[in-house]
C-alpha cells in the first residue's frame, strides 16, 4: 500500500499548492503568482536531471512539448485567474470536470469511449457541482448553476477544465516519447519560461514583489514540485486510475481548508457538494479510464 502513501500525499501537496496560491494573491499579482507555481518548483525538478536517465527521445517529443506547453501556459494563466476573483471552496471543484470534458476530447484523439461507470461519474459531479450553491435554490431549481456561471472565477476554471482534458492526452504522448519525469520536467520548463513572458509583459512594473513577498510565493512551486514527484512515484507502483482517483481527493480537501483558513461561506453545503464531485471522479476513473 505504499502507492496509496505517495498519491495521498499527491492530494495534499495539490491542495496546498491551491491554498498558497490563494494566501499569495491578497499581495502578489496574479500573473507572478502563475510564473511563481512553474519557477520555484525547478530548483527540486531540475537536479533529477542527474540521478535519472536520460530517455531517447522520440519524433513526437518537440512537437509534444510545444502543443501540450503553450495550451498549459493559456491553463496556467486562467487558473490563477480563476482563483484571483472567486472563493477557493466555489472555483477548485471546477476542476473535477476535467473527466468530464475528457469523456468527449478522449474518444476524438485517442479513440476511448465511457462506460456506465463513467456516466454514472458525469451525473455524480453535475449533482455536486448543483450542491455547491444549494442557498439558490429558492430561486429556481436551475439558479445554483446560473450563480456559479455568474460568478468569473468558475467560468475560468471551467476553461481550465477543458484546456486540462486536451494536455492530458498530449501528456501521453510526451512520455511515450521520453519518460514520466523528463517530460515533467521538460514540460515545467517551457511553461516557466513562458509565464515569465506573459509576467514581464502583463506586471513588469509589480516585479518588486517577488523579493517583497518571496517568502510567500517559493512554497507555491515547492508544493506544485510535490504534487509532480509524488504522483510520478506512485504511478510507477500502481494503476494510474488508482492514483487519480486519490489525488482528486484535493478538491475536498481545499473546500474544506478554504472555509477554514479563509473563513469563506457556506463550508457545509460546499464540502458535500465537493464531496460528491470527487466520488463522480472515483467511478470515472476507477472504470478504467
Amino acid at each position: 500500500m505504499l502507492w496509496l502513501i505517495f498519491a495521498s500525499l499527491t492530494a495534499l501537496f495539490a491542495s496546498g499548492k491551491d491554498l498558497t496560491s490563494k494566501r499569495g494573491l491578497k499581495n502578489v499579482d496574479a500573473y507572478i503568482i502563475s510564473w511563481a507555481v512553474l519557477f520555484f518548483s525547478l530548483p527540486v525538478l531540475l537536479p533529477l536531471l542527474f540521478v535519472i536517465e536520460i530517455p531517447e527521445l522520440g519524433r513526437n517529443f518537440g512537437l509534444a512539448l510545444m502543443v501540450g506547453g503553450s495550451l498549459n501556459v493559456v491553463a496556467m494563466s486562467l487558473y490563477i485567474q480563476a482563483l484571483s476573483r472567486s472563493d477557493l471552496s466555489i472555483t477548485v471543484p471546477f476542476m473535477t470536470f476535467t473527466p468530464l470534458f475528457l469523456l468527449v476530447t478522449s474518444p476524438i484523439i485517442v479513440g476511448e469511449y465511457p462506460t456506465p461507470l463513467d456516466m454514472g461519474g458525469i451525473l455524480m459531479i453535475v449533482v455536486g457541482s448543483y450542491s455547491l450553491n444549494l442557498k439558490e435554490k429558492r430561486n429556481g431549481y436551475l439558479a445554483p448553476f446560473k450563480g456559479l456561471l455568474k460568478q468569473r472565477g468558475p467560468q475560468l476554471m471551467l476553461t481550465v477544465a477543458l484546456i486540462f482534458s486536451i494536455t492530458s492526452n498530449v501528456d501521453k504522448v510526451g512520455v511515450q516519447n521520453s519518460s514520466p519525469i523528463f517530460w515533467a520536467i521538460a514540460m515545467h520548463s517551457f511553461i516557466a519560461t513562458g509565464m515569465g513572458v506573459i509576467m514581464l509583459s502583463k506586471s513588469r512594473s509589480k516585479l518588486n514583489q517577488i523579493p517583497k513577498y518571496l517568502l510567500s510565493i517559493v512554497p507555491i512551486g515547492f508544493f506544485q514540485a510535490g504534487v509532480i514527484l509524488c504522483q510520478m512515484t506512485a504511478l510507477e507502483m500502481t494503476f494510474v486510475s488508482h492514483v487519480i482517483a486519490v489525488k482528486r481527493m484535493s478538491v475536498l480537501i481545499s473546500v474544506i481548508l478554504g472555509c477554514l483558513i479563509f473563513k469563506e461561506p457556506g463550508i457545509q453545503e460546499r464540502a458535500v457538494g465537493a464531496a460528491i464531485m470527487v466520488l463522480g471522479v472515483l467511478l470515472i476513473t476507477l472504470s478504467g479510464h
